[in-house]
């Protein structure tokens, strides 16, 4: 099941099946019912798939990547949040900050949790409390994260994480390529079997913390390759088996 997010004439939620769209009452992960009789064929823009109450980011999970930035690989989950109001869908420009001189791509395998998650045991299925995996991109802003303790205003700028373009229920998350791409060169090229730390324990380890709702997003961290956005450069962050989250980069607003 491929849930999306559409636009026109109202946003509302729909399933990506083999015979087209069809439109659904209330979000995927939460109790649902067919809207339509029928399949809509005809083209409609994609948001961002969710809406979530926290997205917590994981860092450093890639040994590669700890290393290009000069890091040790964390001795465990090193995590962060970015705010929801930094959400923007496929397609939605990226807008760069006045305040940075160095903002990066990271591209990453989002999980979004489909059941309320708190404090699992070691017998407890991480898995079976994730609704699905998108594509994510955790944009940063470089200069101010390594002038700063903390990841917060580095990470939490408008439009500083596009999501989607949709959610795929059926993945196994332990074996996915991750890659980026600017303007069509390929940066970053990972599999999800090389993280520090894989999906089902970054889900059982941050529940411990933090009771994660249906809707919330995991960003998993991101491969080695991250790289530097410019005003008019185009941004493809796939994920092997979802799709590909494309968007433009604008210059920052007068």
């Amino acid at each position: 099941m491929r849930p999306g997010y559409f636009g026109s004439p109202s946003p509302e939620y729909g399933l990506i099946e083999d015979e087209g769209l069809v439109m659904i009452q209330g979000a995927p992960w939460s109790a649902w019912q067919r809207a339509s009789p029928g399949h809509i064929t005809e083209d409609l823009p994609l948001l961002a798939p969710v809406n979530p109450g926290k997205i917590v980011c994981v860092g450093r999970n890639y040994a590669a990547h700890a290393a290009e930035l000069g890091n040790e690989v964390p001795k465990e989950p090193l995590i962060f949040l970015k705010p929801p109001s930094s959400i923007i869908g496929p397609d939605e420009p990226i807008v760069l900050p006045s305040f940075s001189q160095r903002v990066e791509h990271e591209g990453e395998l989002a999980v979004v949790i489909g059941r309320r998650c708190s404090r699992l045991s070691d017998t407890d299925n991480p898995l079976s409390y994730i609704f699905g995996y998108t594509c994510l991109n955790d944009v940063t802003a470089r200069d101010i994260q390594k002038n700063e303790i903390q990841f917060t205003r580095a990470k939490g700028f408008d439009t500083f994480c596009p999501i989607g373009p949709y959610i795929e229920t059926d993945l196994d998350p332990s074996n996915v390529l991750v890659e980026t791409r600017v303007n069509g060169a390929l940066r970053q090229s990972g599999n999800t079997s090389l993280m520090v730390y894989p999906v089902a324990f970054l889900v059982r380890w941050i529940s411990r913390m933090m009771t994660l709702e249906p809707g919330d997003v995991i960003a998993t961290g991101t491969p080695a390759g991250v790289g530097p956005l410019v005003a008019g450069d185009t941004v493809e962050v796939s994920v092997a088996g979802v799709g590909v989250l494309r968007n433009a980069v604008h210059a920052a607003r007068a």
